[in-house]
């Protein structure tokens, strides 16, 4: 195995686990929200989840984003090798 193949292999593992941790880190940022949401007496964003927020959804994508593009380089290494 050449070192140029090993970097593309580390690039695939790499993006993989980007887009774990982001998807991880959005579930988490919105769970949180929500909790904490829901011991205040006003609950109707709580209910209605109006206004939406972008940022945990935003992070969720983009981690399958980021995981898509490891899979595709995982995937052109393995065919190319």
């Amino acid at each position: 195995m050449s070192g140029q193949s090993v970097i593309v292999l580390v690039l695939g593992f790499l993006f993989l686990a980007v887009g774990l941790v982001m998807i991880l880190s959005g579930i988490a940022e919105e769970r949180g929200y929500y909790n904490a949401l829901s011991r205040k007496r006003d609950l109707r964003e709580f209910v209605t989840h109006n206004p939406e927020r972008p940022e945990p959804g935003s992070l969720r994508m983009g981690g399958w984003i980021a995981i898509a593009v490891g899979v595709l380089i995982l995937g052109l290494w393995i065919w190319l090798h």
